[in-house]
């Protein structure tokens, strides 16, 4: 569990928001209600909604049961799922103060890619658990959103579940990629470097990070354009290779198919001529020395939050040319709700089973193209956007029917 003086430190450093927030939620006791479709201002309406009616409507989902999509809210309804173990950056509160973070993905899904969305906090963080009570729940809802489930089990949870022919969708790991990947292409058009010749350095080899690694690499897998020459991902104990004997099974994976040249030592090693840091770590731990040994005009993600890995005027200073943080207070804040509702706008719309590779390299192309001419301030769209979701929604959707993924 969080220890009190971490909650007191975050709290410290934030503004009068933390107040009003909870001045909010006390006012309207959450976020969220249900509100009928239909009227109920007669005995018919009643007889249509309700019994005699619907009997023939349960019959007919009995007889064939893909119509389920079309006669009940599963068609545009997804589950917001989390066991309370990774919330924001607090880490391990529980399911009952996982429930305004789950109400607040509910309420960004409806405002800005019109999807309806309901928290699901589950009293365990056991992953049999958690894989039994969404395979149990499934009929109801469209899709999964999994969230702020504790790494290394949030990978497991995610690829058990691929089979429900749902889309199951872990927003801390492939929204941040999605989001991440587009603010890289426009970064690099930025300082007109070429992905193939960059050398990226991660901070963090997590759950985030190595998804966006991952999708960096689609991209030329998929032959939307060249591989990167190399990707290195750091944890607390430095440079991840093939050589550590220290790695969880999902870093010896990724350390598979990165840092080709084998190299060892601290985040400070990595970075010496590296092109691109990304960091999904720890406050504070890149200096501006760092930075400078670089190759000329770096590009610097700063995405821990609420302190970044380096002060964005620290990094420019450095000599960062784009650089980019989580924070709203920032210019270029990498923010997930530039695509996980697009996203299961894209899949609903499209039947799809899974969100795959093609779907997520569709978003981040398309989050990228929003922004026409990016420049060092501006290389994402604003988060408010709300055509954002629905421009990523077609291009998923399109994606999804191009691969072969949908029900029909």
């Amino acid at each position: 569990m969080l220890h009190v003086s971490r909650i007191v430190r975050l709290s410290a450093l934030a503004t009068d928001y933390d107040k009003e927030s909870v001045e909010l939620h006390a006012q309207l006791h959450g976020k969220l209600g249900v509100r009928s479709k239909v009227s109920l201002a007669s005995k018919h309406d009643l007889s249509l909604a309700y019994t005699p009616g619907v009997g023939q409507v349960c019959v007919e989902i009995a007889r064939a049961p893909e119509r389920v999509f079309d006669l009940t809210i599963k068609h545009n309804t997804v589950a917001v799922v989390s066991d309370g173990s990774a919330i924001l950056g607090l880490g391990n509160l529980g399911a009952e103060a996982a429930i305004p973070v789950m109400e607040g993905k509910a309420v960004l899904f409806k405002e800005f890619a019109g999807v309806d969305a309901f928290p699901i906090c589950l009293a365990t963080q056991d992953v049999d658990e958690i894989v039994a009570i969404v395979r149990a729940i499934a009929p109801v809802f469209g899709g999964i959103n999994l969230e702020d489930i504790s790494a290394p089990r949030c990978f497991e949870v995610e690829a058990r579940l691929q089979d429900l022919g749902i889309p199951v969708f872990h927003d801390d790991q492939h929204g941040t990629a999605i989001v991440t990947v587009a603010a890289l292409l426009n970064a690099l058009k930025v300082t007109r470097k070429n992905l193939a010749e960059c050398t990226i350095v991660f901070s963090g080899s997590g759950a985030s990070a190595i998804a966006a690694a991952k999708l960096i690499q689609s991209f030329g897998k998929l032959g939307h354009m060249p591989e990167a020459a190399d990707i290195l991902l750091c944890d607390s104990k430095g440079i991840v290779g093939r050589a550590r004997t220290d790695l969880n099974p999902y870093k010896r994976e990724i350390a598979e198919t990165t840092n080709r040249r084998g190299m060892k030592g601290s985040l400070a090693d990595a970075l010496r001529g590296a092109d691109v840091f990304i960091g999904l770590s720890q406050p504070n731990i890149v200096t501006e020395e760092m930075v400078r040994t670089m190759n000329p005009q770096p590009i610097v993600f700063a995405m821990a939050n609420p302190v970044p890995e380096i002060m964005p005027h620290l990094a420019r200073a450095a000599g960062a040319v784009v650089v980019a943080t989580g924070r709203s207070d920032f210019p270029n804040q990498i923010n997930n709700v530039l695509a996980f509702p697009g996203v299961f706008r894209g899949a609903l719309d499209a039947g799809a089973r899974v969100i795959n590779e093609e779907m997520k390299v569709a978003a981040a192309q398309t989050l990228a193209s929003i922004v026409i001419e990016p420049v060092p301030e501006r290389i994402l769209p604003d988060p408010l956007d709300k055509s954002v979701g629905f421009r990523i929604g077609e291009a998923v959707a399109a994606a999804a029917r191009q691969s072969g993924v949908c029900r029909n």
